[in-house]
């Protein structure tokens, strides 16, 4: 059985939040543990990410929102850890007024094809990242995308619940990369 390790975003995905759902709810998730959610330093959040793989007893699926996308593309350069893939939900344009800016350090993410299957998935109203920076950033990476529509920040203010159309997308992704 494959571990999913839930990376949410600054602030940490509150109890509304589908990824927080998803924990709950599946005893296959963990969440990644850095030293503050929110006042986000890299190289902690690289060492949380490098540990919660590292704990997994094969390698896990990651489930990263928002800024944890970011991390994503820029552990995936500095480890040798093995994941099985990464799902990508509303990935963050770095350079958008409304990037935090106590995430700076998360700016320029690595536009590399990530070293394993990826997907990105993007909302069409997203006020922290276009639709066209979502499909560049999935070419770059060499991810596919799903585009959902408008769904903001797919991020508990959306009022997406348990998100099933998420969790559709998510189990079929975790299926391909299984086979």
């Amino acid at each position: 059985m494959t571990d999913f390790i839930i990376l949410p975003g600054i602030g940490g995905s509150g109890e509304k939040h589908w990824q927080t759902r998803w924990e709950t709810s599946d005893p296959r998730c963990r969440r990644f543990q850095p030293a503050d959610w929110d006042r986000p330093d890299l190289k902690d959040w690289i060492g949380a990410l490098d540990r919660a793989v590292g704990a997994a007893a094969k390698p896990p699926l990651l489930v990263a929102h928002s800024l944890a996308c970011l991390l994503v593309a820029h552990w995936q350069q500095v480890s040798t850890a093995t994941v099985a893939g990464a799902f990508l939900v509303a990935v963050p344009n770095p350079q958008a007024p409304t990037f935090p800016v106590e995430a700076a350090a998360f700016a320029n993410p690595p536009a590399t094809k990530l070293r394993f299957p990826s997907l990105v998935i993007a909302s069409a109203n997203d006020p922290y990242g276009t639709i066209d920076y979502a499909r560049g950033r999935a070419s770059r990476w060499g991810s596919g995308i799903v585009e959902v529509g408008e769904l903001g920040h797919i991020n508990e203010t959306s009022g997406l619940e348990d998100w099933p159309q998420g969790k559709a997308l998510f189990a079929a992704f975790a299926a391909g990369v299984a086979d």
